[in-house]
């Protein structure tokens, strides 16, 4: 039963991270049961579109799940998978807990600097923590906007709705496009690879990413008794991920925002600040874009962060075509063609 059980719980730590922060398994299967037993045409609500979306990621990224989960009870193994869920935001919010103080006392040089250890010292009381978590739509740098926001005056509430600056590039955003830069803020970037590929990656963020080249850097290798070399995978490894998904962003950018906070343990509610709202207004801007030309925006920005992470491997993306033309295949083609010509010929 314990292999059993462990088994569970580390299939269970890819949850939070790529499939649904908030909803538990059961939420996602009891939606996708419900719709078995609807017409075609009925209509669903934006809460059951999302879940019935995060049961589809669920059972893609997760292919045993269909096979394995009728071994056990449902009560056993949800409760299995969700230990393991939590398990693994737990220890990503701790790690992101000290890296985040080193990454923001190394950039803006805060004094005195964040105090990896004690988050009282984080939040809107820091000058720096508060510019990166400050409205998009506020300018910190001005007095009577950071008095304002301390004191939670109207005009001032930080809520879910509004993006914090930290997710934009340069930590600016254009008030006349706030869809410009928005999710490529640097302290994401280095969030997203420090929980997906490693710390030691998070310290390089310029330019695009390498995956060859994280898989080299990363390794712990350890010889056995044996004589062969054991390599400690990094989580994207582990779970097979290979671009990145709105959700894994959502994931890290509540991971991020927590972090830069003053709160001391994980809360789905801070003051006026929802996470469980903040994580869905993400997770559908990604998922349900307005139109056709905001979905190729929301396409190019997902291209943009798989290369940052995973770098420019496009291999598995040729197409047939593409793949006849190059000069491998070129090659084969044509040998195989003045072999039959010399056949042929009388």
């Amino acid at each position: 039963f314990n292999r059993q059980a462990n088994y569970y719980m580390a299939r269970g730590r890819a949850i939070r991270r790529i499939i649904c922060l908030f909803d538990n398994v059961e939420d996602l299967v009891g939606e996708n049961d419900r719709r078995c037993d609807l017409d075609d045409d009925a209509e669903t609500t934006l809460d059951q579109d999302r879940l019935q979306i995060g049961y589809i990621n669920f059972t893609n990224s997760m292919r045993w799940f269909i096979k394995r989960a009728t071994e056990m009870e449902f009560d056993e193994y949800q409760q299995m998978l969700k230990a393991g869920a939590d398990g693994a935001r737990g220890d990503d919010t701790s790690k992101l807990k000290n890296l985040v103080s080193e990454w923001v006392n190394r950039e803006f040089k805060p004094d005195p600097p964040v105090d990896p250890d004690d988050k009282h010292t984080r939040g809107f009381t820091n000058d720096a923590c508060g510019r990166l978590l400050c409205p998009a739509e506020l300018d910190w740098s001005n007095p009577v906007v950071r008095a304002g926001i301390r004191d939670r005056s109207d005009g001032h509430i930080v809520t879910d709705l509004s993006f914090p600056t930290f997710l934009y590039e340069g930590y600016k955003a254009n008030p006349d496009d706030l869809e410009e830069g928005l999710f490529k803020g640097k302290i994401l970037v280095q969030g997203f690879k420090a929980v997906f590929t490693s710390p030691s990656s998070a310290k390089d963020i310029e330019g695009d990413g390498d995956g060859a080249d994280i898989i080299q850097n990363n390794r712990r290798a350890k010889k056995t008794f044996s004589g062969e070399i054991k390599v400690k995978k990094h989580v994207a490894q582990i779970i097979n991920m290979e671009k990145v998904g709105p959700r894994s962003i959502a994931y890290i950018v509540c991971q991020v925002r927590f972090a830069l906070s003053s709160v001391t343990s994980w809360r789905s509610v801070d003051g006026d600040f929802d996470y469980v709202q903040f994580w869905r207004t993400i997770v559908d801007f990604f998922e349900r874009a307005p139109g056709r030309e905001a979905h190729r925006r929301v396409e190019r920005l997902l291209e943009w962060w798989t290369r940052k992470i995973f770098g420019r491997n496009c291999r598995e993306e040729l197409t047939n075509a593409a793949k006849a033309n190059m000069s491998v295949n070129a090659l084969a083609k044509q040998r195989a063609q003045r072999d039959d010509a010399f056949f042929d010929s009388p």
